[in-house]
């Protein structure tokens, strides 16, 4: 029978919660993923072995090397092998011959044993899928309460694709992704992008069949999944794309592979470093590869140590201080010349600070790379409540002719809905943005509105304008709000009356209080 998105959301859930007694809420997720996954990859390699044997009955002459040649020719796509082979401890490595042994002592080292083994037989695949997988240590995580999450977590229907589909699969996992990431205040923005700003990203960058799309701070991997949903919405084949990232924690990393694995997207790499230091994708003459489509939500205002000679320093470096324009130096460098377009997430800081930033600002403008700046609403993300804008850009000479020469201004920033922890983009807000990004502009910058219906405040602003402003971004200085939003006079004017008379007679009445005591001198 066919399960429920909200079945398996709930027990998976119930399964984390066992965690409650041993870590913050912060940390579940380093350890519900890898088992999520390795009850996945188990349930997944039964089903198969089990459909493997009923079709092959008469197969029972063939030598034991034999019968594996076939199966994992015609029916595995990776392997389960065994741990400990050829000992009185040899069992496989999944999660049903381990499950069966959790009242026994030892469970977090067979469960470490058992990721590390299916890592090593599948390396092209699997390898560092796990992390470091420190929670298996008894130190770090007591076995009788893994042995409760487990336990828990095995309530949850069989996870192959016979019983459940990658749709369901990778929704439940989304779901826990945003569910730890509520919960776990600011460190959620190391690996959690509001799933809301993810989709207006991609939805203003439009990637299509057979593109690839890179995001070098690539955090769960949320940009890439998204990327491929959209094609998919529109009627496209979203396992076309190919898919690329780079993250610097290497346990977020794996969270990354395997929600790519659990939306069953398979033409992906996601590697492990810095992206500044070390960019791990690059082209036989070493700089770095270049990609159709680039999003990306980086780390704000990170401290790093400047390049002394990359290639990628457009216009000069950024300061030690905030490595922001490094970031979108980098994405610049990786876009493809034919049809490259990037979009990342910063705070507004990078659109009028000066000195060496400005530089770059400059040249960036100078050679006209910037489409679009969006400005969005303030408390949208986890790990910050400041509003933060997305800047789009163009590879050199690939922009619409009527976007040449100058750059968009959205001002989306009173548009939200509030939360229970922070600000959302509705479906309607995104929608009303896309269309004012893709809106004709008329003789004054000004959006065409055929409709009648008002819209967002949005201006094409000429390249001279900004240069005569210094090279300022800043959203406020070319979109002037026809009506700031204001409180109503008369309502404001009788709470001030109804204070006013509240505070007078309170001293009134302290002042009889005072003058019965004898004191005076008060009410002057």
């Amino acid at each position: 029978m066919a399960v429920t998105q909200q079945e398996i959301e709930n027990r998976l859930w119930d399964a984390a919660d066992e965690l409650r007694v041993a870590m913050p809420e912060a940390q579940y997720a380093s350890v519900i993923f890898p088992l999520m996954f390795w009850k996945y990859l188990s349930d997944t390699w039964e089903h198969q072995h089990e459909q493997f044997l009923a079709e092959n009955e008469g197969l029972d002459d063939l030598s034991a090397e034999e019968a594996h040649e076939i199966e994992y020719r015609d029916y595995q796509s990776f392997e389960i092998p065994f741990i400990h082979p050829g000992t009185v401890h040899q069992r496989r490595a999944s999660w049903t011959s381990i499950l069966a042994t959790i009242t026994q002592p030892g469970l977090g080292q067979r469960v470490r044993t058992s990721l590390q083994a299916i890592e090593t037989a599948n390396p092209d695949k699997y390898s560092r899928l796990f992390g470091a997988m420190t929670w298996t240590s008894e130190e770090v995580l007591r076995g009788e309460v893994l042995a409760a999450v487990m336990q828990t977590m095995d309530r949850t229907p069989k996870m192959h694709e016979g019983n459940m589909s990658h749709d369901v699969l990778g929704g439940a996992y989304e779901y826990l992704l945003k569910r730890f990431s509520d919960g776990s205040g600011t460190r959620a923005g190391q690996f959690f992008t509001s799933r809301e700003v993810v989709e207006l990203i991609v939805e203003v960058l439009d990637p299509k069949g057979y593109e690839s799309v890179y995001d070098p701070t690539c955090g769960s991997g949320g940009m890439l999944i998204a990327s491929a949903n959209l094609l998919k919405t529109r009627g496209g084949r979203g396992y076309t794309l190919k898919l690329y990232g780079q993250e610097a924690v290497p346990d977020t990393a794996g969270v990354a592979r395997m929600n790519l694995f659990m939306h069953n997207l398979t033409q992906f790499k996601v590697e492990v470093g810095d992206t500044l230091k070390d960019p791990r994708f690059k082209r036989p003459d070493g700089s770095v590869a270049q990609f159709d489509v680039i999003v990306a939500n980086p780390p704000y205002s990170l401290k790093w140590k400047p390049w002394t000679n990359d290639p990628r320093a457009l216009g000069g470096v950024a300061p030690p201080s905030t490595a922001d324009w490094a970031f979108v130096q980098h994405m610049i460098a990786s876009m493809s010349p034919q049809k490259g377009r990037a979009g990342v997430v910063l705070p507004h800081g990078v659109l009028f600070r000066g000195g060496q930033e400005a530089a770059i600002r400059q040249r960036v403008l100078d050679d006209d790379l910037l489409e679009a700046v969006i400005g969005l609403p303030a408390n949208l993300f986890y790990n910050t409540t400041i509003p933060t804008a997305i800047l789009v850009f163009r590879a050199p000479g690939t922009k619409d002719p009527e976007r040449q020469g100058g750059v968009l201004f959205i001002d989306a920033s009173k548009r939200f809905s509030k939360a229970k922890n922070r600000n959302v983009l509705t479906d309607a807000d995104i929608a009303d943005i896309v269309t004012a990004y893709h809106s004709k502009m008329d003789a004054d910058g000004n959006p065409v509105d055929p409709d009648g219906e008002g819209g967002l405040a949005a201006r094409f602003v000429p390249a001279a304008e900004i240069a005569a402003n210094g090279y300022d971004l800043n959203i406020g200085r070319y979109i002037k709000q026809v009506a700031a939003e204001q409180e109503d006079l008369g309502t404001l004017i009788d709470a001030y009356n109804l204070a006013r008379a509240e505070r007078q007679r309170t001293e009134q009445r302290m002042l009889t209080v005072l003058a019965d005591a004898g004191i005076e001198g008060f009410d002057e």
